[in-house]
This record gives C-alpha cells, sequence and structure tokens, in this order.
C-alpha cells in the first residue's frame, strides 16, 4: 500500500456548498421522514446534487463546483426552490436550522443506506442522538501543500465561524444554554472535532494510511473534523458551522470562509499560531456562548469577544472580499454582527411567541429576505 495519496488539484478558491435541510411535517412542524419518497422521484442529472443523509427527516443540497459565491448563490436559490416545491408535494416543508428545537431522536428512522447502517451499529445512542444538520463549504486548492497550509492556519479562525453561524440552541424543547448545541453532539463521535496541527501533506498522508491499515477507516471521508482535506475533490473542507436560518446569510458566511481560505494561502492575512488546547477553549466559548463567547489571543494573550475578533477580521478581508468580488456579502455579515445568530434570535423570538412551533414557522417566512 503507497503511502501518498494524490490530490486532484482544483481551480483556486473555487466554491462548492454543501446545505443540510431539515424535512417538517407542514400541520405540527415536526421532523417528517420524507426523504426517501422526495429522492425517489429526482430526475437523474439531480441524483447527485440533492442527495440522502444520516436520518430519513434531512436531506443534502449540494451545488456544483462553482467559480464565486454569487454563481453559488444563483445554483442554490434553484436547487432551493426545486426541494421546496418536492418537499410540498409530499406534504411537509423545509427548514434552515442545525437541531430541531423539539422533535426527539427517538422517533427518527435512519436513511436505508449500508454505510449509515453500519454507521449507526457502531455508535449506537450516540448515532441516534445525532439528528444534526449541517452546512459543510469547499474551496478549491492547487495541491495538497497548499491544503495542509490553510488547514493548520485556518484552526484558529474556526471558533469565530462556529459562533458567527450559531443556530441550534434547543434540544427536545429544552433550552441547552448553548449557541451551538449540534457541535457539542457532533464532538461525541470518533475521529470528529477540532483536530491538531499536520504540518506537511506526508503527514496527512501517513495519519490516513495509519488509520486504514489499523482498519480503523476506509477512506479520508470517515475522518469528521470540523476541517478537512478533501483530496479526491482538490479541496480544504470547512465543516464546523451551522446552518444560519435565513438563506443570504448563509451565503455570506459562504463568502467569508472563501475569503479566509485565500487570504491564508495568499499570505493575505497575519496569522496567530495556537496551541491546540487555547483552540479547543476558544471553540468551546463559542459553542457555548456564541458571538458574546471569549476568543483568547494567543500571542498576546489577550481576551476579546468573539464578535470583535470577527469584525476585525472582516475589516482585515475587506481587500481579499473585492478580489474575489465577494464584497456584497460585507454588509450581511455586519448585519448579522449587529443583530446577533440565530440562536440568539431563536430565544427572543420565542420570548415574544410563547411557541417554539410559531418560531420555526417564522423563521421558515423570512427564510428567503
Amino acid at each position: 500500500m503507497t503511502n501518498t495519496i494524490s490530490f486532484n488539484r482544483s481551480k483556486e478558491f473555487t466554491i462548492g456548498i454543501e446545505i443540510e435541510f431539515q424535512l417538517l411535517d407542514q400541520q405540527d412542524l415536526s421532523l417528517c421522514p420524507r426523504a426517501v419518497e422526495i429522492l425517489s422521484s429526482l430526475p437523474t442529472e439531480l441524483e447527485t446534487r440533492i442527495k440522502p443523509e444520516f436520518i430519513q427527516s434531512m436531506v443534502e443540497v449540494n451545488t456544483s463546483v462553482c467559480h464565486s459565491v454569487q454563481e453559488a448563490e444563483s445554483d442554490l436559490k434553484e436547487l432551493i426552490t426545486y426541494l421546496e416545491n418536492m418537499a410540498n408535494k409530499q406534504g411537509c416543508s423545509i427548514f434552515a436550522s442545525s437541531l430541531h428545537p423539539f422533535s426527539s431522536y427517538r422517533d427518527q428512522k435512519i436513511y436505508p443506506d449500508p454505510r449509515y447502517e453500519e454507521i449507526l451499529k457502531e455508535l449506537q445512542l450516540i448515532g441516534k442522538r445525532l439528528i444534526t444538520q449541517g452546512l459543510h463549504c469547499h474551496i478549491g486548492l492547487g495541491s495538497g501543500h497548499a491544503a495542509i497550509k490553510v488547514f493548520d492556519n485556518l484552526r484558529p479562525f474556526l471558533p469565530m465561524l462556529l459562533a458567527l453561524s450559531a443556530s441550534s440552541p434547543y434540544l427536545e424543547g429544552k433550552d441547552t444554554g448553548f449557541a451551538s448545541f449540534r457541535s457539542k453532539l457532533f464532538d461525541a463521535l470518533p475521529r470528529s472535532g477540532m483536530p491538531d496541527s499536520l504540518e506537511s501533506w506526508d503527514n496527512y498522508c501517513q495519519l490516513v494510511m495509519l488509520l486504514k491499515k489499523c482498519g480503523i477507516i476506509n477512506q479520508p471521508r470517515d475522518i469528521w473534523w470540523d476541517v478537512r482535506p478533501s483530496p479526491e475533490l482538490g479541496t480544504i473542507e470547512i465543516r464546523i458551522c451551522d446552518i444560519p436560518a435565513r438563506f443570504q446569510q448563509i451565503m455570506a458566511l459562504c463568502a467569508l470562509i472563501q475569503a479566509l481560505v485565500s487570504a491564508i494561502a495568499t499570505d493575505s492575512i497575519s496569522l496567530f499560531p495556537m496551541h491546540i488546547e487555547v483552540i479547543l477553549n476558544n471553540k468551546w466559548q463559542a459553542a457555548r456562548h456564541g458571538l458574546e463567547g471569549i476568543f483568547v489571543d494567543q500571542q498576546r494573550f489577550e481576551k476579546r469577544m468573539m464578535k470583535t475578533m470577527l469584525v476585525r477580521t472582516i475589516e482585515a478581508l475587506e481587500p481579499v472580499f473585492k478580489e474575489l468580488e465577494s464584497e456584497q456579502y460585507i454588509p450581511v455579515l455586519q448585519d448579522m454582527l449587529l443583530q446577533g445568530t440565530t440562536s440568539d434570535l431563536f430565544r427572543k423570538q420565542l420570548k415574544r411567541l410563547n411557541s417554539l412551533e410559531k418560531v420555526i414557522k417564522s423563521f421558515q417566512e423570512q427564510f428567503w429576505n
């Protein structure tokens, strides 16, 4: 067995986006297992674009390889609108959030796929509780070396992305106290969470081959880190994010990710190397408190709010946004920092509406706004 893995180079900074949508019953807004029916009626050309996920009450939408965030936005609008129509025919609707606020894991059905069945057999209760949805963003890179450079240096920024995207405060009708409880559920999986630095492509290849030889994984995608190289696609895949409740917020978050990857790859932003324990502490703060969490800057031994660090980061990236022709998303990011996360809005809306069902309905109505 060779100790090298081929990195199928991509055009730099192309973007691909994966969004996992919840399927909800139109009457009571609980999770609704209609994925099999929806996917079985897809035309052949969409079978790789609208795909099954772990449970039958969720469906994944994937863009093609896009050369800009604007192109990805157009692609997603078409796909999501199509999915909405297909869901409606099955008596359900779609919902963008990373954890359903009141449905129970006990009522969910796994999607009938041998891989998912094998995963659930191993994960048991941890797997059954994993009824979460995520936003995954792929950014194209030209080499494995570039992928590891981005991988190592992006990790300190990941807690900021989690804080900004947080949308999973409730579990089975109860406030968890977290901005992103999804991230804590996902951290319970093996080979998940925040990875340590890799330092070189050779080190990554050796690790993957070791895990294969030990029978721990079958392929690189069996590693579920918050960020990971995707050698078969020629990308770096950012997986830490929750799903914001509004479409434009999703696109703005992906524009921020693309700008960060580009800036790191081209040495266009100041980096701040951190010990893994400091990064993990910052991730905890992001998951627990969202934008109000505390970010520890290891280089200066300073503590700043996540919100403050995001303001600084977005300002530093403005030239990169312009180069990527995605500066139109900066005001959306700034508005997100002012208005708060989806989790913040969940709690505010619940106080006003006094019903999780009404909150879900209001978010669904505002998704395209």
